[in-house]
């Protein structure tokens, strides 16, 4: 019989939480700077709205 199980998931190596780290504060960076200071109006008005309905400051 053997005796190795197989786990799903449960191992997940530090490159990849690394990577999973910086990707999603890039997508953050890019969604509270960019975004928030567009010239286009609605876009900089959705992300304005969306800060404080977080309860983030922002001015």
């Amino acid at each position: 019989m053997n005796t190795a199980s197989v786990s799903l998931g449960a191992s997940v190596s530090s490159q990849s939480r690394f990577m999973q780290l910086a990707l999603a504060a890039l997508l953050g960076i890019f969604v509270m700077g960019f975004v928030g200071f567009s010239h286009i109006e609605a876009v900089h008005n959705a992300a304005h709205d969306y800060r404080h309905s977080m309860a983030f400051p922002c001015h």
